[in-house]
């Protein structure tokens, strides 16, 4: 059952998917024409929606290991000490699995510097949620 009552609005989360979908399935089938279109689609999504700058400063990428049930992103985080220097980078991968009762889960990877995992948590489940118009 489809709980989406604008079909052309969806979530960013479902929209990042079903790119991501399209794009295997073309390229299983050998269909490169659409595959380069779907990916295009893929980085318009990432670019316009997922965090950039506010400390993930080197922006949002998907890894190739997503599937449609597992995203996983690398973003990065540019720390800052107490009088406003840049005092280095944390590594962090966030991971976003299917959830019966919330939709998705977010899970981050990394050292949680400065309890910086929170953060990065709240800022993707915020981008992930927000509901865009679905492309033609």
């Amino acid at each position: 059952m489809n709980t989406i009552t604008n079909p052309r609005r969806a979530p960013v989360y479902q929209q990042i998917t079903s790119a991501l979908d399209a794009m295997r399935r073309c390229v299983e089938s050998g269909n490169s024409e659409w595959e380069i279109r779907h990916a295009e689609r893929l980085d318009a999504l990432i670019g316009a929606n997922l965090p950039s700058g506010s400390g993930i400063d080197s922006g949002t990428s998907l890894e190739t290991s997503s599937t449609v049930n597992r995203l996983v992103f690398q973003a990065d985080y540019h720390h800052m000490d107490d009088n406003g220097m840049y005092s280095g980078w944390s590594q962090h991968q966030v991971i976003v699995t299917p959830s019966l009762l919330h939709g998705f889960h977010i899970r981050v990877t990394g050292r949680d510097r400065n309890q910086v995992k929170d953060y990065i948590a709240e800022t993707f489940h915020h981008a992930l949620s927000h509901v865009v118009e679905v492309a033609a």
